[in-house]
């Protein structure tokens, strides 16, 4: 569950680490009453969207960019004045911002947050976020701040520093003052520098994080280390254990099918292609999506309904996959290991005439009971299309979607 940054800086605050005084706004007619209560000079008036890129982003008055008329170049913007922070915000406030991660449309910006400005001497990357090949928390850290990390290890590989992180002790002092020394700074900031880095691992991990990233950390005129922007994503199989961080999450940035599929406890993610996938376990979904473009088309969905494909599940599972305007067809790929594939087969039957299901359906059963299952499915009386191995599969697809 991903937070916005001004959402994410009052953790930070919590642990003691080092965050600028902000405030955030949700209506034009309060920024000029919230740049007074920071204190007036310089302040940063910044867009609060679940998306990184905001500051090289532009703002549109429509979602779609090609459709609509460009407002303002970025959506993160400092202020000199209080009539400059009035200005951009009430330009940004309610408008639409286009990042590289937006997915080529406009998210709605229904808050901004304003900051007291910082006097920078240096950006830097810092990160902690879990390493699945050695299946321990690292710590990242670059002298490259501001930037992508995608970018920086594109163009600059060796000043991507990775530090492991033993879980059962933590980060230790000493772990600190290697990642402040490899990053260059000042000596006179290891004084601060440390304790910030040792509380944000207490942030990490005493909040089961999925991922905390200050891109900026930014080191002050003054030599201190700033928190200047913050991602932060909780690990939802951990949520049970913070029930204060449900009253924290923005289903406004959300996908509404997503949203509608986490009611259904259904592990889905919306795509961009045109064949809906249903299938049981993360790694089958991975190759069933492979399998749809090597059918010359793309997958609309990740849809993995598990080792409990029930009536109820496969049900929902279509509803889900129809919701979405692009699906043309519907693939479902079941192994039946831990689930027979004869139970599938009648809960697809069952959900099938409970559901409208209006586009071609291809199903591929494998497992036990793989041919009572086939039987099942062809003695139903409804047009579904069965394939055997995986090139049938694809082949079949091929076929609905030329007759579509």
């Amino acid at each position: 569950m991903k937070l916005h940054e001004y959402q994410a800086k009052e953790i930070l605050r919590k642990y003691g680490v080092n965050v600028r005084e902000g405030k955030v706004v949700e209506k034009p007619e309060d920024i000029g009453p919230a740049y007074d209560a920071l204190g007036g000079g310089i302040i940063a008036v910044k867009s609060q969207i679940h998306a990184g890129g905001r500051g090289k982003g532009t703002i549109y008055d429509g979602e779609d960019p090609q459709k609509s008329n460009k407002i303002l170049d970025g959506g993160v913007k400092i202020a000199k004045t209080k009539e400059e922070a009035i200005e951009y915000g009430s330009k940004i406030l309610g408008n639409y911002l286009v990042t590289h991660q937006t997915g080529g449309k406009g998210k709605k910006v229904l808050k901004i947050y304003l900051e007291k400005g910082t006097n920078i001497a240096k950006e830097f990357y810092l990160s902690i976020l879990h390493d699945r090949a050695i299946n321990k928390p690292i710590i990242m850290a670059s002298s490259e701040g501001g930037m992508d990390i995608e970018e920086v290890a594109a163009k600059y590989p060796e000043k991507i520093i990775k530090l492991p992180i033993e879980p059962a002790i933590g980060m230790m002092p000493w772990q600190a003052r290697e990642i402040l020394f490899r990053l260059g700074v000042p000596m006179e900031t290891f004084k601060q520098g440390v304790p910030f880095l040792l509380n944000l691992w207490k942030v990490y991990d005493q909040e089961d994080a999925s991922l905390v990233e200050i891109n900026p950390l930014v080191l002050s005129a003054e030599n201190e280390l700033v928190a200047l922007d913050c991602k932060f994503s909780y690990d939802d199989n951990a949520l049970f254990r913070h029930p204060e961080a449900k009253e924290l999450r923005d289903v406004t940035e959300e996908d509404p099918l997503e949203l509608k599929a986490s009611e259904y406890n259904l592990n889905y993610v919306r795509l961009d292609g045109e064949v809906g996938c249903m299938v049981n376990g993360a790694g089958l979904a991975m190759a069933t999506m492979d399998l749809i473009k090597h059918a010359g088309s793309f997958p609309a969905n990740f849809l993995d309904v598990g080792g409990g494909a029930n009536p109820t599940t496969v049900a929902n599972g279509f509803r889900i996959i129809l919701s979405d305007p692009n699906v043309k067809a519907i693939f479902v790929n079941i192994f039946g290991g831990i689930v027979q594939c004869d139970r599938v087969a009648n809960g697809i039957v069952q959900a099938a005439k409970e559901v409208q299901i209006h586009v071609p359906l291809i199903v591929r059963l494998k497992g036990t009971n793989a041919d009572l299952a086939a039987k099942i499915l062809a003695d139903s009386g409804l047009p579904i299309i069965v394939a055997n191995e995986l090139e049938d599969a694809a082949q079949k697809i091929r076929e609905a979607l030329n007759k579509n």
